[in-house]
């Protein structure tokens, strides 16, 4: 059993997190904080744990010491406060943008800021376990990654040294706008749309870069959908594969992975990867078709809260505590929903 805690705890992922661990069998939860909501239930800002805890939130300087702590605040936050983190804590996962990038100059770039403690960048380990499992085993700080990088990265991981070149469109739910209110997340701007957003630059794409070494053309939409990734990533490969070889290098990257699920049914409604059915499920689901020339499209699928954040920061727990990867995280995606 390990005492752990949730720092920003109010938000969409902080919620999550409390909903997985609290169920944990390996885990007890000791504190969650939120500035915000100090000394109130934790049924507050998260409805659906009403009557399952007994929690409050904290303020910060309540703070003791744990075998872990999870790090949910807005980015740029948890930079200026990870060595104090790391006094307090065996280990840490951080779950903002805040030590995913291993390049100072990439927060200038990409973040439009200076990273306060730079030298623990290279220390941090990149929070997806089908990349980086022995490494995130061993690990006293991990990222979690983001949820459109980690779509978009599992999609082509398998290819990386096949690529030519690669444009990507991603759909997004609004639940990864977080749950702090905006005008564009007003329900009248934000009901039916396919919406257009960060058509370049996006920081998730760092990430992307970063991780499969190659040049990455992203843009993404926002839809009316609450949680859910959807990517469609059309690689243009360096060589004529046949679609067996496609299938060989998905087979060998993930054939013993527990939450990577290749698609490629026949018939049937769910052809391809579908984020709807995976609502509540840490699961990213692959699929891809093969056009003339040297053209593939590659589609995955992924609950944004889940394998996106939540999910995947429980998954990198239970490997860097020596639990069985899948425990906490055996929920299947409702259907329908």
């Amino acid at each position: 059993m390990i005492n752990v805690g949730i720092i920003g705890g109010s938000g969409y992922t902080g919620g999550e997190l409390l909903r997985l661990l609290l169920r944990h069998s390996n885990v007890q939860v000791e504190i969650v904080t939120s500035e915000r909501y100090a000394g109130k239930r934790i049924s507050l800002t998260h409805p659906n744990l009403r009557d399952v805890t007994d929690l409050r939130f904290s303020s910060r300087k309540d703070l003791g010491n744990y075998d872990l702590l999870f790090i949910c605040t807005p980015h740029g936050v948890s930079m200026k406060n990870m060595p104090e983190y790391l006094e307090r804590s065996k280990r840490v996962i951080d779950l903002s943008g805040d030590f995913r990038l291993r390049n100072p100059q990439d927060y200038i770039d990409w973040y439009n800021t200076e990273h306060s403690n730079p030298e623990l960048l290279q220390e941090a380990v990149y929070g997806i376990p089908e990349l980086h499992r022995e490494e995130i085993r061993n690990a006293r700080l991990v990222t979690g990654a983001g949820c459109l990088a980690t779509a978009t990265i599992l999609a082509l991981y398998p290819l990386r040294n096949v690529i030519e070149s690669v444009v990507v469109d991603a759909k997004i739910g609004s639940a990864a706008a977080g749950n702090k209110p905006s005008l564009a997340g007003h329900h009248a701007e934000r009901r039916g749309v396919v919406r257009p957003f960060k058509a370049t630059m996006h920081r998730h794409t760092a990430e992307m870069e970063q991780e499969l070494g190659v040049r990455v053309d992203f843009s993404a939409h926002a839809i009316e959908m609450v949680r859910g990734i959807s990517s469609t990533c059309h690689v243009f490969l360096k060589e004529n594969l046949t679609e067996r070889d496609i299938w060989g290098l998905f087979r060998e990257q993930y054939g013993n992975e527990p939450f990577i699920r290749i698609v490629k049914d026949r018939q049937g409604v769910y052809r391809y990867p579908e984020p709807k059915i995976l609502t509540g499920s840490n699961y990213c689901d692959i699929g891809f078709e093969r056009d003339r020339g040297n053209r593939l499209v590659v589609f995955s699928a992924i609950d944004n809260l889940m394998k996106g954040a939540a999910g995947q920061a429980v998954q990198c727990m239970n490997i860097m505590f020596g639990f069985p990867e899948t425990l906490g995280l055996e929920a299947i995606g409702f259907h329908p929903i």
